[in-house]
């Protein structure tokens, strides 16, 4: 279900407020979000999870309107609400705010299976003291198979996941949850192997294993392969097939944001830092949908309490155009498939033009915005020919009450705008007026060459979009991969960590930069759920399985998807490392690591911008800057392509090759001191040599002589 559905409920009943000609005539919304009123017209026991916002005695609203208060944030409350208690509910005059709409869908693209480049993994070879060891790290996703071996240590010896709440599970008896259960203990966990829809879905089992994922006897190890692995199972559009239709209503974004909650409590109870990734999300909009959700991811996040989600995957596609003061028009041709839906937004009055072009003939509606503001309940209904009707609806944006916005939905049994073709114009010499594509398609036509307005900008998904949400998008690095079949597969051209073309860019809808930063998400390869494979032995992702490993008598699969949904757990994983450095980190500090360290992939931007953010995320500079070890200035902000690890009393260095010159080796403290230096002959390829006496702690190295390998590595002498 997506704002779709949402829009088209709302527009036919109507119930939005009825704007007039004049600003100081509009009333105010009223108390609950759109799809909430429609919910309140269900006649059944139903009940819905929804933000309440509360100005006094939350205890007793609650009771009086028999809801159930399931979590609170100051004066924000989430609440499980009968749907007949809805209207007495906002006529309570101690609540000022219900909000609440569906469940978004997830953001991987399933058409595109790409191998992770070695490039990839550059930042995120990270020194041994630094594997995520003492975090934990949540994940909110769908399809999840709890037997993954990537799932337990390296050496399989230790179970990593902590718990798991399936918001879609049946076995609810006891349950203090409004949907599903949760289970604790491995035994439980184990026994019960996958999530509700494991067998029909896997994305939660890439995306984890992208953030922590040991990789067992594979080279797909995670970005944080020893964290702690908390896990919620939540609802979607791809897997609402399993909702029972009277729980339906259950399932929005409140009851998400009872997901993150339960991730943030379950590290708190164990004293842990936590990083959420979460690559889902919805359109954002003007209606106010998420004005409550992001005042409570809000106060959920702070300290050692981060939350990533992906940016979208909507930037290859014209997404908006503005048409600029002294413009005498500006359009496009819009193609639909049955209904659709687009938006346009202005503070002023203006014209839209829409021509339908037939075989034969032309055919011309004129719409003037105000003629839509005064129009029963702001509701204006149309015919034109190749559309069955339009309906344009007029309302206030939630985040300027100066500003109108317009939603446009086409209605036609069949796609629109392949046989009768459709222009979309704006017509005002004097006024800003702003354009969003919603579900249309925006094209061009020789019948009006003209008409080709259209930027692949403005399409951010929420909650990427939220202020305190770490937003990732994408880049590249490879083009295909050979599969275990020897077949070269290839999809999405780019290379040299440039943003990949279908990676959402900003700005948000009320002006802000997103996205923050940007990681690896084309490409790359990561564990697939065996019950997944089990039960769809054709399906086309496994042409793009680079690999299987077996454990405990099932065949565990490797697999190459691509998207902002694997970018965004990488970036999950890379903070899960920063805040074993320093577990007290808040989202601002570290967007601030994110600030001083990305590398910046096009010179020729200032950052931050709305294609890259603040640049691509480099893991290793990140922890240099958190411990502050950017001050030495002999020590070099690139990892070293030696593995130096510790081995009893002594310090091993192997080479990729052997050494041609002689090289020199130095120990720093933290704080910059000289401790020990080595030289080391050319002509060997692996040197150990003995430690000199030092207490526990994380030491710098630098490596110098040659350049495939100088560069700083970290390390941890003793315990």
């Amino acid at each position: 279900m997506n704002r779709l559905l949402s829009t088209l409920l709302l527009i036919f009943f109507g119930l939005v407020l009825n704007l007039s000609a004049t600003e100081d005539q509009r009333q105010r919304p009223a108390k609950m979000s759109p799809w909430l009123r429609l919910q309140s017209k269900v006649p059944t026991g139903r009940k819905v999870c929804a933000f309440v916002r509360i100005t006094a005695d939350a205890d007793a609203v609650m009771k009086d309107h028999d809801c159930r208060d399931l979590a609170s944030a100051g004066n924000i409350h989430i609440a499980e609400i009968p749907l007949n208690e809805l209207n007495r509910l906002s006529a309570d005059p101690r609540v000022a705010r219900i909000e609440a709409r569906p469940y978004g869908e997830i953001l991987l693209d399933t058409l595109s299976h790409i191998i992770q480049a070695d490039k990839a993994r550059e930042g995120m070879n990270l020194p041994q003291a630094f594997t995520g060891r003492g975090v934990v790290l949540g994940s909110m996703d769908i399809g999840y198979d709890l037997t993954h071996p990537t799932f337990f240590t390296r050496d399989t010896l230790a179970y990593r996941i902590k718990c798991f709440w399936d918001m879609l599970s049946t076995d609810t008896i006891g349950s203090p949850f409004p949907v599903g259960r949760d289970y604790r203990t491995q035994e439980e966990l184990l026994a019960l192997g996958h999530s509700r829809d494991g067998m029909e879905q896997t994305h939660g089992t890439h995306t984890l294993g992208i953030a922590a994922g040991s990789g067992y006897d594979s080279p797909f190890q995670g970005v944080a392969p020893e964290t702690d692995l908390c896990m919620v199972a939540n609802a979607v559009s791809n897997n609402a097939n399993l909702i029972d239709s009277a729980l339906y209503d259950r399932f929005t974004f409140a009851t998400d944001a009872l997901g993150f909650k339960y991730l943030f409590d379950y590290a708190r109870s164990v004293q842990k830092p936590c990083v959420v990734t979460f690559s889902e999300g919805s359109s954002q909009d003007f209606l106010g949908y998420d004005q409550l959700y992001y005042e409570m991811l809000d106060s959920l996040v702070g300290p050692g309490r981060i939350l990533v989600a992906a940016a979208g995957n909507q930037g290859h596609v014209k997404s908006w155009f503005c048409k600029e003061p002294g413009e005498g028009s500006v359009g496009s041709f819009i193609v639909g498939s049955k209904t659709a839906y687009c938006t346009l937004k202005s503070s002023a009055d203006f014209t839209l033009r829409l021509v339908s072009y037939g075989s034969s003939t032309n055919d011309t509606l004129l719409i003037r915005g105000s003629d839509v503001i005064r129009a029963t309940d702001s509701l204006l209904k149309a015919v034109l020919p190749g559309v069955d009707s339009l309906d344009v609806l007029a309302y206030r944006s939630c985040y300027d009450p100066h500003d109108i916005c317009y939603d446009l939905t086409f209605y036609r049994g069949l796609s629109f705008g392949f046989d009768y073709q459709l222009s979309l114009e704006i017509l005002d010499n004097t006024n800003t007026v702003e354009f969003w594509k919603g579900t249309v398609v925006l094209s061009t036509s020789s019948k009006n060459s003209r008409l080709n307005a259209g930027l692949n900008t403005h399409n951010i998904h929420s909650p990427s979009s939220a202020p305190r949400v770490i937003s990732v998008g994408a880049t590249t690095w490879r083009e295909g991969i050979t599969n275990s079949k020897g077949e070269w597969k290839h999809y999405w051209a780019g290379h040299d960590g440039t943003r990949v073309e279908y990676s959402s860019m900003g700005p948000t809808m009320d002006g802000r930069i997103k996205p923050d930063v940007m990681a690896p998400g084309n490409n790359i390869i990561s564990s697939y759920s065996s019950f997944f494979r089990e039960a769809n032995p054709t399906s086309s992702d496994f042409d793009w399985e680079l690999a299987t490993s077996t454990f405990r008598g099932r065949v565990y699969s490797w697999t190459s998807n691509s998207g902002t949904s694997s970018s965004c757990p990488a970036v999950a994983g890379a903070i899960a490392l920063w805040l074993q450095a320093k577990p007290d980190l808040t989202p601002e500090e570290v967007l601030g690591v994110i600030r001083r360290t990305s590398r910046q992939p096009d010179p020729s931007l200032t950052y931050p911008n709305n294609v890259y953010g603040y640049g691509e995320i480099d893991v290793y500079r990140g922890l240099l800057d958190i411990l502050g070890l950017t001050a030495i200035t002999e020590l070099s902000p690139v990892h070293t392509q030696a593995v130096i690890r510790i081995e009893g009393h002594s310090l091993v260095v192997q080479l990729p090759q052997s050494a041609g010159r002689s090289l020199r080796l130095r120990l720093y403290s933290l704080s910059g001191q000289v401790l020990h230096t080595w030289s080391l002959p050319s002509g060997e390829a692996r040197y150990e040599l003995p430690l000199p006496h030092l207490p526990s702690a994380v030491y710098a190295l630098q490596l110098d002589g040659i350049p495939q390998v100088n560069g700083s590595t970290l390390v941890r002498i003793g315990k």
